[in-house]
């Protein structure tokens, strides 16, 4: 698959799903902190799917 997630919208996706599990580990939200995970591994593996699926693309051409 190809890349869909580009540089500055990775890095915000990451700290995102970071600060979010951060916040569920400490106990500081609930349970819909999990949420987190989506927006870390999208950030991750630069696929976003739903970008995929509407044809955006934040990655430089």
């Amino acid at each position: 698959m190809k890349a869909n997630v580009g540089g500055l919208d990775r890095v915000l996706r990451i700290a995102v799903g970071l600060i979010l599990l951060i916040l569920v580990s400490t106990q500081t939200i609930g349970w819909w902190g999990w949420i987190g995970i989506i927006p870390l591994l999208t950030g991750l593996f630069r696929l976003c799917p739903l970008y995929s699926l509407l044809g955006i693309s934040s990655c430089k051409r």
